[in-house]
């Protein structure tokens, strides 16, 4: 739970016990409408953020984290610490995923980038026509936009 969801004891009344009750005994009071941290996060947001705090993490063929990462890789390490299992490879990845339209796309679905047939790059899906990845050899892990109609989502489940 963070500071944030908590309330300065002499503030609040949670029915008849009082927040510096509830404080003496080891709980807390939480803002009704706020979620905890652990609460607000799903595994594709958890996922997104993992992604977000490997920017500038250098692009190495074949990594998988923590420090260095390939596109699969990225998505790998990033759904791994938030609780879900992802093969190794983008195309491995797009085989493991549930299919979505581009309409029905939300932040931390996986988005695959293909030719023809062939899935040949992952990222994440940041929102607003946008992915975290790890594009190429001598570039970082960032932020940016889609630069091609020629993608396919999948959420992971």
């Amino acid at each position: 739970m963070t500071a944030l969801n908590r309330v300065p004891s002499l503030m609040v009344r949670a029915g008849t016990a009082s927040a510096l009750t509830l404080a003496a005994v080891g709980g807390s009071v939480v803002i009704p409408g706020v979620a905890s941290d652990a609460a607000a996060a799903t595994p594709a947001t958890k996922a997104l953020q993992v992604a977000a705090s490997k920017k500038g993490s250098p692009y190495k063929w074949g990594a998988t984290g923590p420090r260095r990462f390939d596109c699969s890789g990225l998505t790998l390490y990033s759904y791994k610490a938030a609780g879900k299992k992802l093969p190794r490879t983008a195309a491995q990845q797009y085989n493991k995923t549930h299919h979505i339209s581009a309409k029905s796309r939300k932040a931390g679905d996986l988005v695959f980038f293909h030719s023809g047939s062939n899935v040949y790059h992952v990222g994440i899906y940041a929102g607003k026509g946008k992915i975290w990845h790890a594009p190429k050899t001598g570039d970082v892990v960032r932020l940016q936009k889609i630069w091609t109609r020629s993608v396919w989502y999948g959420r992971v489940s």
